[in-house]
């Protein structure tokens, strides 16, 4: 009895319900996972599932983005005490996942659709704000800013998922190939399964479009494929990649969620969100910049190595 309880605690610790410390940020290991801990701890105990949660989170994110649309400073804190809420409980659903070992496709596809249901709010909200004084310009000035924060949350959830995958192997990771995700599509029908089916569709076109922006990455997988399979890459090889691309991670990090929001909460305070979309265009982007090219550098060494082009 006593080992049993021992197991179900060690199950439920803390640590296993963190991805990697390679992967964590500073706030995240300080604040949001702590907190989101302590939900999913309770979310546990009251049978609630982690797709309960990421559903929790919108609404949470979009009542956020809703009080953003307002000039008046009180109500844009309480919108951000929302947004922190929220994205505690975007920590949780992922941490609960991992600590019970309910995963599942849907559940990535919706945990990721939390954030862009959040911006988009945000988005729309401050661009009804300052339509007044800007008219259609903010509203070009934010498609310009939100298409350029797609790709960046994107690949920063593409080289995180990467850095995963050499780290814990493909049980650790939700690296997905955009082939297998498509022929998992086509098998899908509209009559039986009309939301996941719709759901898939878009998590195809963004697989696809991860790896489109990735070359030297996908020739790089295709070799390790063709010399060791997905389970049986030597350990050092996994370390070695570990180690360059560990440096990469805290980008990864910062295109994600907790830079933007400390920009965004700035900007309205100083009453001036515009600045947020500037933010995104010309710091994020400079990060995303170097990122991608850093990162395609790392495997195109990699692939001279395993093909035996060294330079």
């Amino acid at each position: 009895m006593e080992n049993l309880m021992t197991e179900k605690k060690k199950h439920y610790s803390y640590e296993q319900s963190l991805k990697s410390l390679d992967t964590e940020e500073f706030i995240d290991l300080k604040f949001y996972r702590p907190l989101g801990y302590l939900w999913a701890l309770f979310f546990e105990r009251i049978g609630a599932t982690p797709n309960f949660v990421s559903v929790l989170s919108i609404f949470l994110g979009v009542g956020a983005g809703i009080l953003f649309y307002f000039n008046n400073l009180e109500l844009n804190i309480i919108g951000m005490l929302l947004l922190i809420w929220a994205n505690t409980y975007d920590s949780a659903d992922g941490q609960l996942a991992r600590m019970t070992g309910n995963y599942s496709r849907m559940g990535r596809i919706l945990d990721g659709a939390c954030g862009d249901i959040w911006f988009i709010t945000i988005y729309a909200a401050i661009c009804l704000r300052l339509t007044p004084e800007w008219g259609i310009k903010i509203w070009l000035l934010a498609a310009i800013a939100g298409y350029w924060h797609s790709k960046q949350a994107s690949l920063a959830d593409y080289y995180r998922n990467i850095h995963l995958f050499f780290l814990k192997g493909k049980k650790g990771s939700e690296l997905d190939d955009s082939d297998y995700v498509r022929a998992e599509y086509e098998k899908l029908s509209f009559a039986q399964d009309p939301i996941y089916k719709v759901f898939m569709w878009f998590y195809s076109n963004y697989t696809s479009k991860q790896e489109k922006i990735t070359p030297n990455m996908q020739q790089f997988r295709k070799l390790l494929r063709s010399k060791y399979g997905d389970e049986a890459i030597p350990s050092n090889l996994r370390e070695v990649f570990r180690e360059k691309s560990k440096p990469l991670m805290k980008y990864t990090n910062m295109l994600s969620f907790n830079t933007r929001v400390i920009a965004l909460f700035i900007s309205l305070f100083l009453n001036l969100p515009w600045l947020y979309f500037i933010f995104e265009l010309v710091v994020l982007n400079g990060m995303l910049i170097y990122m991608v090219i850093k990162h395609e550098r790392i495997c195109r060494n990699f692939c001279e190595q395993l093909t035996g082009k060294t330079k």
